[in-house]
């Protein structure tokens, strides 16, 4: 390792650290005032840490944040008591689009990558994002004790332990307009197309076709939603194609 690339590490872990202090101190000096009137000093507080806070974004006190600089929140926010929300490293980072709403519990941690949340989004209480990349659409439900992991642990070796053996990062996509029912467990690699239901307690470990029905453990598509009319002949197109060839097998 050269010099000058030393330096450039020991010169980001000094302002990666300072962040960190800058971010731990604003938090700290303004959790505790009375709202209403905390609420418009913490949102001019915010400001200054967040890499971007939307208008009328409501963090409720008790939500717990880690790597603000690399966190952005679009308008009229809502995120409920007890969330924890995490960047940890400058290779992550999260970003909230317009009226997502955090019920309380939800616990979102970037590992690398990029975690999206789409308009209008609602996660449910007790629900964790975690890992690498993962993008979810717009106006999707994710109901309570979910869980989206995009990572693995490899275990391959038996002669390591499976803590020090490395981990994949697949990436999850879940697509506009879908709907996770309580307890789903979503894995790494997998795509949840649009207008998706995923019954209650089922762990997805493939791909899911548009407008699809799926339950169970692992996931198996039982049924399709109707596709209406209204819906652009593309997306028509598809989600019939992806149904007829399930149905051929």
């Amino acid at each position: 390792m050269t010099s000058t690339s030393r330096w450039h590490r020991w010169k980001q872990a000094v302002i990666s650290r300072w962040l960190s202090w800058q971010e731990a101190i604003i938090f700290f000096l303004l959790e505790g005032i009375p709202t209403p009137l905390g609420r418009v000093i913490r949102r001019l507080g915010y400001r200054t840490i967040f890499a971007q806070l939307g208008k009328s974004a409501y963090i409720r006190v008790g939500v717990h944040f880690e790597g603000a600089a690399r966190i952005k929140m679009g308008n009229l926010l809502s995120i409920h008591p007890g969330v924890r929300i995490r960047s940890l490293n400058q290779n992550s980072t999260i970003v909230m689009a317009d009226k997502v709403s955090l019920d309380r519990g939800v616990d979102i941690k970037s590992n690398r990558g990029e975690i999206a949340i789409g308009k209008q989004t609602y996660i449910g209480p007790y629900t964790c994002l975690s890992g690498g990349d993962i993008k979810i659409g717009d106006n999707c439900l994710i109901a309570s004790h979910s869980g989206i992991y995009a990572n693995n642990h490899g275990f391959a070796d038996p002669l390591r332990l499976i803590r020090d053996q490395e981990s994949s990062f697949k990436g999850i996509v879940i697509e506009d307009d879908c709907w996770l029912g309580s307890g789903v467990r979503v894995l790494d690699g997998v795509t949840i197309a649009k207008g998706s239901v995923i019954g209650a307690g089922a762990v997805v470990t493939k791909d899911i076709p548009p407008y699809s029905v799926a339950v169970g453990v692992p996931a198996k598509v039982v049924s399709h939603r109707k596709v209406v009319a209204g819906k652009p002949a593309d997306e028509i197109s598809k989600a019939v194609a992806v149904i007829r060839q399930e149905e051929a097998v």
